[in-house]
């Protein structure tokens, strides 16, 4: 789908220069002399490479819709990750490099993804925005400490360090955002 180089948004992915892009960071400039141009921060799907790119409205691009599918997550071996069409019970391969390292740290046996794919082609994963994990260790509570900084470090069950509130001990679970590996809330049941 076309559309004007100026109407390009974060997260729209666009067919540029004959590879696929994610606008990551756009603003628009008006310069004292000449048009308007929309100057887009561009990351390659497929490798990551980053491109800042001039747009006039003037000009158009091609939009790209990506198909997206749940799969099931089953394994990890080596550099490879396993996924499974939980409908046809296909299962696909994604390579190391195109999960990157915190995604991965919050892929759980059986957890149901997104994949995101172009003309067949897998490109990333999508995770669920939340996961419930178990925390391994959590420091001590500091007698006298003030509410406003009231959160301590804790280790989780994947290897990460989450900040939790004080009530929150070792061997409890928790609700944590894959986004951002911040504390949600204490998991229910």
């Amino acid at each position: 789908m076309k559309i004007n180089g100026n109407a390009i948004r974060p997260g729209n992915v666009i067919e540029h220069k004959g590879r696929l892009w994610v606008a990551v960071k756009t603003q628009h400039t008006q310069p004292g002399k000449g048009g308007a141009y929309l100057q887009v921060e561009l990351k390659d799907i497929r490798d990551g490479t980053k491109l800042n790119e001039r747009f006039r409205s003037s000009e158009s691009v091609e939009r790209v819709r990506l198909d997206q599918k749940e799969y099931q997550y089953l394994f990890a071996e080596e550099n490879i990750y396993t996924f499974m069409d939980t409908e046809t019970y296909e299962q696909i391969a994604l390579a190391k490099g195109m999960i990157d390292d915190q995604q991965a740290a919050y892929l759980q046996d059986g957890m149901m993804v997104k994949v995101e794919s172009y003309e067949g082609e897998p490109l990333s994963i999508a995770l669920p925005e939340q996961v419930t994990m178990t925390v391994l260790e959590a420091d001590p509570v500091i007698k006298g400490q003030t509410a406003a900084s009231s959160y301590k470090p804790a280790q989780m069950d994947n290897g990460t360090r989450v900040m939790v509130p004080p009530h929150i001990e070792t061997g409890m679970r928790i609700v944590v955002a894959t986004a951002d590996g911040t504390y949600v809330e204490r998991a229910k049941g």
